[in-house]
This record gives C-alpha cells, structure tokens and sequence, in this order.
C-alpha cells in the first residue's frame, strides 16, 4: 500500500474514531466539552491544526517500526559522537559532521544549516529507483550510507540532525502533507522557533513560516510522541456544538 493510500484510508478512520469517542457522554469534559477534544488542544501544533492521535492502522505501525530504528541509531550515533576517531560508520561520520555545523549556530541559524546541509548532502530518488519497492522510509543511517531518498528520507534525517543539535522534542514534528497544485503526498520537518513553526523542506534551501505555505493540505504529524491526523479548529467547533445538543 502507498502512502497516498494509507493516508485516505487512516484519515477516514482518525475523523470517524475521533468523532465518535469525543461525542461519548463517558468523555464529557468541564463546561460541556467533550474530553477528548480538551486533550487535543492541549499543545499547539504545526498551522494552527489539532492533532488527533492514531490508536491503530498501517501508518502507525509504520512509525513505530522505524522508531524502533531511530532508537537503535541513536545509541550508534552518541557512541560515534562521544568518539569519533573509533567510529566505524562513515554514515553515521557524515549525518555527525552536519549536526556539528548546526551546533555551532543558534536559534534561526541552527534550522538553516542543518535544512541546507541535509538538502545538499542527499540527492533525490525514488524508493522504486533504490529498494525496488514503493514507500520506503529509511533510517538516516540507511540515508547518509547512500547519500540518496526522497522527501520522507530528507525529513527523518533532518528530525534526528535537529535532536541531536539540540532541539527540543516539543519543538520538532514531521508533516505529511498534500500538496494540492502537484497533487502528490509531500513530508517535510516543522520546527518551532519562539513560538512559530518554521518548514525544513527538501524541495527549497530557504524555510517558510507554517502561515505562509500555500497549495498545501497538512494531513499527519509524526513526534516522538506517535502520530495523529492533524484537523482544523472548525472541525473541533462543530462536533463540541453538536456534543450540547
């Protein structure tokens, strides 16, 4: 399955559960809002959108696997960092080496390296092209070992390069989003920097704030956290509006 096609599917899926648990009298909240709906405002995510957490489905068990994956890699990426000179892993070298320019900046400075450092490390290819399969999201270690991927591969390196720079998880998501004029799925990283999310896309060297991105349809965020379905405020209104009537 593709992920244009586990992305229609869960979609569906996250608004039915979603509507149906918040809509429960047993997770009625304070002043007649259902629980549910206070537990996805709680944190502010990437253009304004409320998350909705992903309990099941092939999208969540496809960030999990690879979570599992990052985790591994970043027990080989603290041995490489604590030791450079004994690491045996010339991927692991050169995903270091670009954490090492963002160290050295901060704030605004530190996304930038580490978006345009990514963006030029990497070339684009089709998963088709490198794995003979479709929709393969591959570890930075994978990715810096072939110095090739796609938009997904670009993102996941940039999420780890930016953790170890020393981002706060809280300020990281991956997006999957639609781009509607190409009418394609797209990932690319959101970072928040004083309060405004700012996008790490493979596609331009420059980053853009959330609120001016346009042609888009943001539809996943992926943290340390899971995943969820991203949905509007709208949305929210309208099923706490009809939970009172």
């Amino acid at each position: 399955m593709t992920i244009l096609a586990l992305v229609r599917t869960l979609f569906a899926a996250a608004v039915t559960s979603a509507v149906l648990w918040a809509l429960s009298p047993a997770h009625a909240g304070p002043l007649g809002q259902p629980l549910g709906l206070a537990a996805v405002a709680a944190d502010t995510e990437p253009f304004g959108l409320l998350r909705s957490e992903l309990e099941s489905g092939p999208l969540r068990d496809k960030w999990q696997t690879l979570a599992r994956k990052l985790e591994d890699e970043r027990v080989q990426l603290a041995l490489c960092d604590g030791d450079r000179e004994r690491c045996v892993s010339p991927a692991a070298l050169r995903l270091l080496a670009i954490v090492d320019q963002g160290r050295a900046k901060e704030g605004r400075a530190r996304l930038g390296e580490i978006n345009r450092a990514i963006n030029l490390a990497i070339h684009p290819a089709s998963d088709l092209a490198q794995y003979g399969e479709m929709d393969v999201w591959a570890s930075p270690l994978a990715t810096f070992a072939s110095l090739a991927g796609d938009c997904e591969d670009y993102a996941i390196a940039k999420f780890v390069a930016l953790r170890l720079a020393g981002l706060p998880p809280q300020d990281l998501r991956i997006i999957i989003l639609r781009d509607t004029m190409r009418g394609e799925d797209h990932a690319v990283v959101a970072a928040r920097l004083d309060g405004r999310w700012l996008l790490l896309d493979n596609q331009r060297m420059a980053m853009i704030q959330d609120s001016d991105a346009r042609q888009i349809r943001p539809r996943f965020v992926l943290d340390d956290s899971g995943i969820a379905a991203l949905q509007a405020a709208s949305w929210v209104a309208q099923v706490s509006n009809r939970s009172r009537d």
